[in-house]
């Protein structure tokens, strides 16, 4: 039988001298765009060439820095949240260099994406020519990226089974775009989760990442080659997926979600090269199936976009995902719990330990399948746009200097695991307080037995209620509670 030992502890509160520092929280106001269901995704950049960002989300582009007046790029049809949109990812590029941006669409996996042309100032109220620019485009995280070196993105995805890329071609830009497949086909078609880019064995060459290992770009003949494969289990249905030098030792680690409709976010160490020649990796979870698996004790699923942005300024790149509310409608756990948005602080630790902070954004707004995180009105911070089945919004980013009190109060606590069988004394030392508090030890057993309530009378005496007897009911006369 294990000893439950109870004990009545006071919490006092510390004053300490302020230091010079800068010190400044981070907050979001949300703005909605939309509560209508049009897209899955939603982007950022400038389509009127005025220097300020404008917002895509699904057939319409909301002008900057306002995000209120809005135009139609294609005709507006309301898509069934029972089901899924026809757009599904967004980006914002001047395919055919004339100086207006236009915006490159892909949508439900497996089909094919299309550029839509910008019209130029002079035509910005009316709709956007369409073209064709691939005829089938899979896995649920596709990236625009420059994977070649060349100076300009292509289309990071996989084709009938084959990972590889999209390139537009450089005569005619918005015509059919080639795919360039680098594997053999062995890609999940066309429902694959997971897609990341980033140079993994730190050559100076970009590298292909997929949940069950990374792809090598070789050091000639980048297309039309097989890269060579190295098997290593990241994921079971990731998201987007990113080689970033998380821990500052100078080699690539790899950050991902662990199941885009379930549970999961970790980062793998990169713990270098084993006798096989292979990379290893260790593997640190940020979230899990539980709360006992978050560092911080926080939970929630659907991870199906993560993004890399250095959020606070302090020169690291930090992790911004969220809930993709009703991305597999009533079949993922958890889903009707609240449609949040993080950031993750990347936190380096003088003593070599690495922390990711989280941050709550958001509760409502949720994210989609596709994420945007980017200065919006030129500030300095870096905001987030948020698009899917919960509509668009714009979380606007806002810093605000505070004292080192303040700031330290307002800091997520680790969880703690529950302690049994503690003295009074070890138990106070266990409890978690707020910053600025701590707590000392009044009275505990065998003083007091079982303390249930306790307050204090008008000469400032402390009552407490003890419980002999309770929960079990005594007969009359019997009962042994005390006061």
């Amino acid at each position: 039988m294990t000893m439950r030992v109870l004990a009545i502890c006071l919490i006092l509160r510390i004053v300490s001298p302020v230091t010079a520092q800068e010190f400044q929280l981070h907050s979001f106001a949300r703005q909605q765009l939309s509560d209508v269901y049009y897209a899955e995704g939603i982007a950022a950049g400038d389509l009127n060439a005025d220097g300020t960002m404008d917002i895509v989300y699904g057939p319409h582009w909301y002008a900057g820095p306002e995000f209120i007046v809005k135009q139609e790029i294609y005709p507006a049809v309301p898509q069934n949240r029972e089901g899924y949109a026809d757009n599904f990812f967004n980006w914002v590029y001047d395919f055919n260099e004339d100086g207006a941006n236009d915006i490159l669409v892909v949508g439900f996996p497996g089909t094919a994406a299309y550029v839509y042309q910008n019209p130029g100032n002079d035509g910005l109220t009316r709709l956007w020519e369409k073209h064709q620019v691939a005829d089938s485009v899979g896995n649920e995280a596709p990236q625009f990226a420059d994977i070649t070196g060349d100076g300009v993105p292509e289309l990071v995805c996989t084709r009938k089974g084959n990972y590889g890329f999209y390139a537009p071609q450089a005569a005619e830009p918005l015509a059919e775009w080639k795919f360039f497949s680098i594997s053999e086909p062995t890609a999940p078609h066309p429902f694959g989760h997971g897609l990341g880019l980033g140079d993994v064995n730190s050559d100076g060459r970009i590298d292909m990442i997929a949940t069950d290992g990374w792809m090598e770009q070789p050091a000639q003949a980048t297309v039309e080659a097989i890269w060579e494969f190295h098997k290593y289990p990241f994921a079971r249905a990731g998201a987007d997926m990113f080689a970033y030098d998380v821990d500052g030792d100078q080699d690539a680690d790899i950050i991902t979600a662990l199941s885009a409709h379930d549970f999961g976010l970790a980062w793998y160490e990169n713990t270098g090269t084993n006798a096989a020649g292979e990379i290893d990796f260790e593997q640190h979870l940020l979230l899990g199936t539980t709360t006992a698996d978050s560092p911080y004790g926080i939970l929630f699923t659907e991870l199906h976009a993560v993004k890399l942005a250095d959020m606070n300024g302090d020169g690291l790149l930090d992790i911004v995902t969220g809930k993709t509310y009703w991305s597999h409608h009533t079949q993922s756990p958890m889903w009707d719990a609240g449609a949040v948005v993080y950031w993750f602080e990347l936190s380096r630790n003088e003593d070599g330990r690495i922390d990711y902070i989280p941050h709550l954004a958001d509760g409502e707004a949720g994210i989609g399948r596709g994420l945007a995180v980017t200065d919006l009105n030129q500030d300095g911070l870096s905001d987030i746009a948020c698009g899917g089945m919960k509509g668009a919004n714009v979380l606007r980013h806002v810093a605000q200097a505070v004292t080192a009190e303040e700031f330290k109060k307002a800091q997520p606590q680790k969880r703690k695991d529950m302690a049994a069988g503690l003295s009074p004394g070890d138990a106070a030392k266990n409890m978690t307080v707020p910053p600025g508090f701590k707590v000392q030890l009044a009275a505990g057993e065998p003083l007091v037995h079982q303390p249930l309530a306790m307050c204090f009378d008008h000469k400032g005496r402390l009552c407490v209620a003890e419980a002999h007897t309770y929960p079990l009911r005594a007969p009359a006369g019997e009962g042994k509670d005390k006061i």
